[in-house]
């Protein structure tokens, strides 16, 4: 059982703040802290090497000593920042005029209270240490070790094996893998006379089916070599064993071989294979620095030598190159293996259990592993729907418990002992979200943030970008899935989502270490969770449960029905996260309960539709981190708001007002919206440098706005924001955003939409746009220059300019070859005649996919030639979508048509060609306009809109 550190990483250096001298602790207190420190520090340690025990070989009295560890860490870090709250949390500023008596009166009860403060934490922290001190004797006393002896860890056999030794009539879905790995391993990249040596990654989580797959090709493959060899490196990788592994297989036998070092054997199994043609499977590589020392081994002799090797490592295939993303079985296959595994070869499901049947295959996902083991599971059961649904529940939870579940989790389990105690605990926190839910990368690092699992790390990166390495690091690793890809499908994911094996193993490993606690309406879950503390509660069921909730930290609640029967929340003053996401708050007008909540870091109230306005009493929440009031239709944010000196992101919608001196809040690095109708709004802007995420509404005269100079006032604030990446900037009328004299320095900008501008302006530009990858926008005018600006753009993907009514075409734009040299999506639209007069070979080499309009009147004066749609200059084009504008005649668009699809015929990818007419008249209807916009934009990738969404 792999364990999480509780809060015994940050506890230390909690503590030694203590010791400043603003808290004025007494010597004997100071000493006290100086001793606990050291004690939890030297805990920490102890518990980071139990943590790296797979769970099924862990001491049961290891695991109590560490839960009971956890426990105190998680009560003195509770103590701590009560502590904290007393004496270090700011009054409200009264009253200049406010009465003399009652000002001091006030004064002098907040220094009782101080005092006060400082004499509890001095008895908290002797309570602590006593209770650490019971929790190590206990241990010492009831230690049995030399009775009885731990079983040694080399009789466990690795349920991996049967992969190897499969019947081939057992293997379903494999032929079409097959192909594709044997045909990338037959073609080679740059020699046409397939000498040189190929080397093929199969990629992908645990279960999928890598090693079968390797086996399977390899058995048919390796009779083509002089010799062949199969060899697993596993998580702890032995190189030595790797290596002798390997000359074994080979065939090669030297009896000095277990004397030889690291170095001797690299230098063997090259001598070896120096005049071979050698076929290699290398099974299960877990790291970079592990392959590329193996892969010096392996002689590159010009021979057509071919290597396969598996990974569940992203990071690793990346490093190799050419890789095969492993895919889930297909439903077909998933249903063959399934029903031959529980009702014979060639067998049918009976009727009565077709439904609950396709209702787990769907749980399984096409993963092997979880269709066996689940087959294998029925197949033992009695043929009855109640046991075949009771399991189909517990597919997800963690609940089901035998010799099949153990193996698969062992399985899956590797991916988790892998980790470090950091992502562990990172990844527990997944299983507060439900089966199959998209899990807003956002929400999800705010989140672990507010709980204290990400700690500043080297250089000048926020909580936010250490929290998202982290995200990325459990993509690499294939705990998690991507969701929503924001630049073209490939680029970075704004959501993910947890594969419902991979969510039982974590389900099963957070309730085994009382991490989280679900209720699912389930008994038998609700009662393993009545044991004990409950600290953080993911709510799923129809009834608020009687429980001991005292020490509730984290409360998030995903039935939106259930919200009236929670009982007052303000009693839960311990919370740091409350995440009411889409409950239904209409009958909750007041939130005044939220003030006693003095330790919440977290507070969601997105798309709750709540009624009222955010009570003053908020500003009381001094360690605020994340505020999501977002589809909430709360007009105005209370002025008391501006107090919150640790808030870092801020989401409202665009109609909310933000209070005046909300430029105090310089700790903000995501604001979105901000609804500026005044300069001086504009201006307040600029002294939230550390914003990376910004979303703009500029109040044009329909809405209120009075000032002309919204633009430029903007820019000129965006000029100071020098670590903005993403930028939103809406508006329904058109505005001008050039810069004027000021300087922007925004090489930090990965993404940006301007709704409405009148030209392109001239900050965008590829000496400071170094990163930008992601560009919407809607001009008034287009230049030949501005397609010249566009196209050099260094990391520009995603690319859409649109035109807004009354669109001016200065002149007919060309393309130079080596112009957009990223650009995967790319479209011109609401335009008349964009389209260049060719697309020179050099041009978009990475287009897949193009929009554009014609006009046909163009065609028909002779100014553009059929011949110039050479679509045949861009080697990568997947689809190509043409919008007719104008008055030319069915025949011009005919001919044209004719000529595209020729076109696409020919081309070796054979992209889909489509067509559609519009009159011009239509293209400066602001109505369809918008329409068209949110489709344009959620089709090439992902609206900025929907991060917060």
């Amino acid at each position: 059982m792999d364990l999480v550190t509780g809060a015994l990483g940050i506890l230390p250096s909690k503590l030694l703040d203590l010791l400043k001298e603003e808290y004025k602790l007494q010597k004997s207190v100071r000493v006290q802290v100086q001793s606990l420190s050291r004690e939890l520090e030297s805990m920490h340690a102890a518990l980071r090497k139990v943590a790296a025990v797979p769970w099924d070989q862990l001491d049961e009295q290891d695991k109590v000593w560490a839960r009971d560890v956890r426990e105190a860490s998680y009560d003195l870090e509770d103590i701590l920042d009560t502590f904290l709250i007393q004496v270090d949390g700011r009054p409200h500023p009264q009253p200049a005029d406010g009465n003399l008596v009652k000002r001091l009166t006030k004064k002098m009860g907040q220094l009782i209270s101080k005092v006060k403060a400082r004499h509890d934490i001095a008895g908290a922290i002797e309570e602590i240490k006593k209770q650490l001190q019971e929790v190590a004797e206990r241990r010492a006393r009831y230690r049995v070790d030399d009775v009885l002896a731990k079983p040694a860890a080399a009789t466990s056999i690795d349920p991996r094996l049967s992969a190897l030794f499969t019947k081939r009539s057992q293997l379903v879905g494999m032929n079409m893998p097959k192909s594709t790995l044997i045909n990338m391993l037959s073609v080679s990249d740059d020699d046409m006379s397939n000498k040189k040596m190929k080397i093929v990654c199969v990629v992908g989580f645990g279960g999928l089916g890598k090693t079968t797959l390797a086996k399977r090709v390899f058995d048919e493959f390796k009779a083509n070599f002089c010799c062949a060899a199969f060899v697993s490196v596993g998580r702890i990788p032995d190189l030595k064993k790797v290596f002798r592994d390997i000359l074994i297989n080979l065939g090669h036998t030297d009896s000095n071989m277990m004397i030889l070092d690291e170095a001797q054997l690299t230098n063997s199994v090259r001598g070896f294979l120096e005049s071979k043609r050698y076929f290699i499977v290398i099974d299960d590589i877990w790291d970079e620095p592990s392959w590329n020392t193996i892969r010096y081994a392996l002689d590159d002799n010009n021979l057509g030598s071919k290597i396969i090797i598996t990974t569940r490592i992203h990071a690793v295939a990346e490093k190799v190159g050419c890789s095969y993303q492993m895919q889930p079985l297909s439903y077909e296959s998933s249903k063959q293996l399934f029903y031959e595994r529980i009702f014979g070869f060639g067998s049918k499901c009976p009727d009565r259990f077709s439904e609950i049947s396709e209702k787990i295959l769907r749980k399984c996902g096409g993963v092997p592993l979880a269709i066996i083991t689940t087959s294998s599971l029925l197949a033992n059961k009695p043929r009855n729907i109640e046991v075949w649904s009771e399991l189909c529940d517990s597919i997800g939870s963690g609940f089901e418990s035998n010799q099949d579940m153990d193996n698969m989790r062992k399985i899956l389990s590797l991916s988790y002992i892998d980790l470090p105690c950091h992502l562990k605990t990172c990844v527990l926190y997944l299983s507060i979200f439900p089966e199959d839910f998209d899990i807003r990368k956002d929400r999800l690092i705010w989140r672990w943030i507010a709980e204290g699992f990400v700690q500043y790390g080297e250089g000048n990166q926020s909580l936010f970008e250490v929290g998202e390495s982290y995200f990325n690091e459990l993509l690499n690793r294939s705990l998690i899935e991507p969701t929503y890809m924001l630049d073209g499908g490939d680029g970075n994911p704004v959501a993910c989502r947890v594969h419902d094996v991979v969510l039982d193993l974590i389900c099963f490993l957070s309730r085994e270490e009382h991490f989280v606690t679900t209720l699912r309406g389930d008994s038998m879950q609700n009662s393993a969770s009545l044991r004990s503390k409950v600290r953080r509660l993911s709510f799923h069921s129809t009834t608020w449960p009687k429980m001991n909730m005292s020490k509730l930290r984290s409360l998030t609640i995903f039935s939106p029905g259930t919200i009236n029967s929670v009982p007052s929340l303000s009693t839960y003053h311990l919370l740091r996260v409350l995440d009411l996401e889409k409950c239904n708050l209409r009958d909750h007008p007041c939130l005044r309960f939220v003030s006693k909540l003095f330790h919440l870091r977290y507070l969601s109230l997105s798309k709750t539709r709540y009624p009222g306005v955010l009570p003053v009493e908020i500003g009381k929440l001094q360690f605020l981190q994340t505020l999501n009031v977002f589809g909430t239709d709360i007009p105005e944010l209370p002025s008391s708001i501006v107090g919150l000196r640790k808030l870092m992101c801020l989401y409202v919608d665009e109609s909310t007002w933000l209070p005046e001196g909300f430029s105090n809040l310089t700790s903000l690095e995501v604001l979105g919206s901000a609804y500026v109708d005044s300069g001086s709004i504009a201006e307040e802007l600029g002294h939230l440098t550390q914003l990376r995420e910004l979303w703009v509404y500029l109040a044009g005269a329909e809405d209120g706005g009075t000032d002309e100079n919204l633009g430029k006032v903007l820019v000129e604030s965006l000029g100071k924001m020098h670590r903005i990446q993403y930028l939103q900037i809406k508006s329904k009328e058109i505005i001008e955003l050039e810069a004027g004299s000021v300087e922007l320095s925004l090489g930090n900008l990965r993404y940006l939409y301007v709704s409405r501008a009148t030209s392109l302006p001239k900050w965008i530009n590829p000496l400071s746009l170094l990163l930008l990858s992601w560009l919407y926008i809607k001009v008034g005018q287009l230049r030949q220059e501005d397609i010249h600006v566009l196209g050099t753009l260094p990391a520009l993907r995603i690319l859409m300019v649109k035109g807004t009514g009354g669109i001016q075409i200065v002149e007919r734009f060309m393309v130079s070859a080596d112009a957009f040299p990223c650009v995967i999506n790319c479209e011109f639209s609401d335009f008349a005649s964009v389209l260049p007069s060719i697309f020179p070979r050099g041009a978009l080499p990475r287009l897949e996919n193009f929009e554009f309009c014609i006009q046909l009147e163009d065609f028909c004066n002779g100014e553009i030639i059929v011949e110039d749609l050479a679509i045949g200059h861009l080697p990568s084009l997947q689809g190509i979508t043409v919008c007719f504008h104008g008055q030319g005649g069915y025949d011009v668009a005919r001919k044209v048509e004719e000529v595209l699809c020729h076109q696409a015929d020919v081309h070796p990818n054979h992209p889909s060609v489509g067509f559609s007419y519009c009159d011009l008249v239509s293209i400066g209807n602001e109505e369809d306009d918008d329409k068209e916009e949110t489709l344009s934009v959620e089709g090439a990738g992902l609206s900025l809109e929907w991060i917060r969404l």
